[in-house]
């Protein structure tokens, strides 16, 4: 199955846009992972503190839909080029696994922050 240049171009577009919000949000998270580390926090003190913050759980929410929209793509481009799995059925894996990585993720966000 040959993907049209409209699909590449939306791929595309959706892996370097999900990259740039992986990269914010990952020196977000780490800059408050060090706070929390030199201001002396325990995991239930930090948990203490994200309980119930909907600003929080809004940013966790996000990386986790950055991550389930970036690696699929990535994925799909990886497994067509090393084992030259093409169609449909590539496409059906890779939503699965983005599917997965957003339950998954989402959950998390909802265990920690509800």
């Amino acid at each position: 199955m040959i993907v049209n240049t409209r699909t590449q171009v939306l791929l595309w577009t959706a892996q370097r846009t999900s990259a740039a919000v992986l990269a914010l949000c990952v020196l977000i998270h780490l800059i408050t992972m060090i706070y929390a580390v030199k201001s002396g926090l325990s995991a239930a003190e930090v948990l203490g503190r994200t309980r119930g913050n909907f600003g929080w759980a809004a940013f966790y929410a996000l990386f986790v839909a950055a991550i389930a929209i970036h690696a699929p793509i990535g994925l799909r481009t990886i497994v067509s080029e090393m084992l030259g799995w093409r169609g449909a059925v590539l496409d059906l894996l890779v939503l699965a696994a983005g599917i997965a990585l957003a339950l998954w993720g989402w959950r998390a966000v909802w265990g920690v922050f509800v």
